[in-house]
């Protein structure tokens, strides 16, 4: 198959995904329509059930989404009958905006409507909190508080000698935890090593939460959090943005940024702009000056939808090294997958430019 039948073939599929947005959206206004046809005999979810074959918990889940859409998010509705998104991304700013007010959610709806285009649903996951953090503040501020005290632990048997562990943690000691786990695992990942670095990973964490005390501790490892240098300051309150989470409250980013025994890294920005302005220098192993400023620019793997820290990426040179392409202005992160895709045939990266094998052009 050449590239023109590539093409034609990823315009076809666009087609169809667009039809099935628009699908969706009308099925969605039936479902709110009969929803408020029977809103009085509080059957609705069970008869929704019986008549798609889903269970009641579905359809209910599907009634709200629908409800939500016809009342509170008209933008993202019209979205949807737009084809730009589908009811599972619709989804994703329903989820946020649930516990919001009326008026702060169709706000949340009206700024979020220019930012749907292009974005996967991790991606408008993330967007929709950062805009709910900043219409909501003290709202988001105080959800954050607690949601903290609903830290537990599962445990989940899957079957064939295998079982899930599931920790819900603050996003400062999951994302610590993680980055320590991994940090290990890639120093293990030596030659001769048959491990993968997921099982080693698993292994380590394993090792960690088994060991008796008295043993050595952990290595630290960087985590970055960016924080405008007003806020850290203490004249407002804006959220600051940890890298590969996404937005937290102040009153969380100053906590982590003055904890004397942090092994965080601080990024002091510029409120106006974002751009760094100062660098935490307690740091347990400091890497070259370049290479720690394209991660602290970078934030994220370059790769449009990918959000791995770019302190877990690799650095690459955008205009290959062996063509010409100098090591100072020509740097981008990448995480492995996405640095190995890069120089498959077909793939043409630029500075912020990514051309797809089927001559598809996304912006990151």
């Amino acid at each position: 198959m050449d590239r023109d039948q590539a093409c034609e073939l990823l315009k076809d599929i666009q087609v169809i995904q667009e039809q099935k947005c628009k699908l969706e959206a009308e099925q969605l206004r039936l479902v709110a329509r009969l929803n408020e046809v029977e809103e009085r005999t509080r059957g609705v979810p069970a008869e929704l059930a019986l008549g798609l074959a889903v269970t009641e918990n579905m359809a209910g889940k599907q009634i709200a989404l629908a409800e939500a859409l016809a009342t509170r998010l008209p933008k993202t509705l019209q979205a949807m009958e737009s084809g730009v998104i589908d009811g599972y991304k619709a989804s994703k700013i329903f989820d946020a905006t649930a516990v919001l007010s009326d008026e702060k959610a169709r706000e949340v709806d009206a700024v979020m409507s220019e930012r749907l285009a292009g974005k996967n649903p991790s991606s408008l996951r993330r967007a929709v909190n950062r805009v709910v953090a900043r219409i909501d503040p003290n709202g988001y501020a105080a959800r954050t508080r607690r949601r903290r005290l609903d830290r537990k632990v599962e445990l989940v048997h899957q079957g064939e000698g295998m079982t899930t562990l599931i920790v819900d943690l603050p996003v400062e000691v999951g994302t610590a935890i993680y980055a320590r786990t991994d940090r290990e695992a890639h120093a293990l990942k030596v030659a001769g090593e048959p491990r993968t670095l997921d099982q080693l990973r698993a292994d380590v964490l394993a090792d960690r939460c088994l060991r008796e005390r008295g043993t050595p501790r952990n290595p630290k490892a960087d985590v970055y959090l960016y924080v405008d240098l007003t806020t850290l300051a203490g004249l407002n309150d804006n959220y600051a943005e940890l890298t590969g989470s996404g937005p937290i409250p102040a009153w969380l980013a100053k906590e982590i940024a003055y904890n004397p025994g942090s092994t965080w890294r601080r990024i002091i920005t510029d409120p106006a702009t974002g751009l760094p302005v100062d660098v935490g220098r307690s740091s347990y192993r400091p890497p070259a000056a370049l290479d720690r400023f394209i991660r602290i620019r970078d934030r994220e793997c370059c790769h449009p939808g990918c959000h791995r820290p770019a302190q877990l990426a690799d650095l690459d040179h955008t205009t290959d090294w062996a063509h010409g392409g100098p090591t100072k202005t020509n740097l981008r992160g990448y995480c492995k997958r996405h640095h190995k895709l890069k120089d498959q045939p077909g793939w043409t990266h630029t500075d912020h430019t990514i051309t797809t094998p089927a001559k598809a052009t996304y912006t990151t």
